[in-house]
């Protein structure tokens, strides 16, 4: 599936000279994707994601975008292959996405009143071009201190559903995000400075201008 914000009629902030696959399935990193301007496709890796024992959060985040990306990059060689792994970490240990509504609002029980870690690992590769290139960011957020009212009416907008921790800062879960120290794109699941420095290293996309 290609996807392209210039058949919106949108003017591009950037140009993709090399062809580019986001290996995710997240509506949010393609609608970042698609506000650039990216011309890009979506190819997502169906893969293990469970931690290593005593996994420190940030090589886990990065082990799992680099892991993201090779299966794709088989199919693709010549392509440029962006993955990337999100999550929210309390005290080192990962707060996924919720199995049901009662898990939900336990996680946000969890966060209410404390801060928290959102990390993730972000992938650059082309097989072809013989790259591979990752790091990690982390952005610390702070949790308003809230009732168990207050998080059983989020969770009952469905929106923590599919959502490391529980939550969407972009979306209605904001109003539980007290501050913010670091990367705001980062939490929504695609730090979009770090990623925009490496595809332009890389030649992979240009300024529109």
């Amino acid at each position: 599936m290609r996807n392209s914000s210039c058949k919106r009629g949108l003017h591009p902030i950037y140009h993709t000279c090399k062809s580019l696959i986001l290996a995710s399935s997240s509506p949010r990193r393609q609608e970042y994707f698609l506000g650039l301007g990216l011309e890009y496709r979506v190819h997502a890796a169906d893969i293990d994601e469970t931690p290593f024992p005593e996994e420190k959060t940030h090589d886990f985040v990065r082990r799992m975008a680099v892991e993201k990306a090779r299966p794709v990059m088989d199919l693709y060689p010549d392509a440029w292959i962006v993955a990337a792994d999100t999550v929210v970490s309390l005290a080192e240990a990962i707060l996924g996405k919720p199995k049901d509504s009662v898990g939900a609002v336990s996680m946000l029980m969890q966060l209410s009143g404390k801060e928290h870690l959102v990390q993730t690992g972000i992938c650059l590769a082309c097989r072809q071009e013989g790259v591979v290139a990752v790091q990690s960011v982390s952005t610390r957020v702070a949790f308003s201190s809230f009732s168990k009212k207050v998080a059983q009416a989020y969770v009952a907008t469905g929106e923590p559903m599919d959502k490391a921790g529980s939550y969407g800062i972009q979306g209605k879960g904001a109003f539980l995000v007290r501050e913010i120290m670091g990367s705001y794109s980062n939490v929504v699941g695609l730090p979009l400075c770090e990623l925009l420095i490496m595809l332009e290293e890389y030649g992979v996309i240009v300024v529109a201008v």
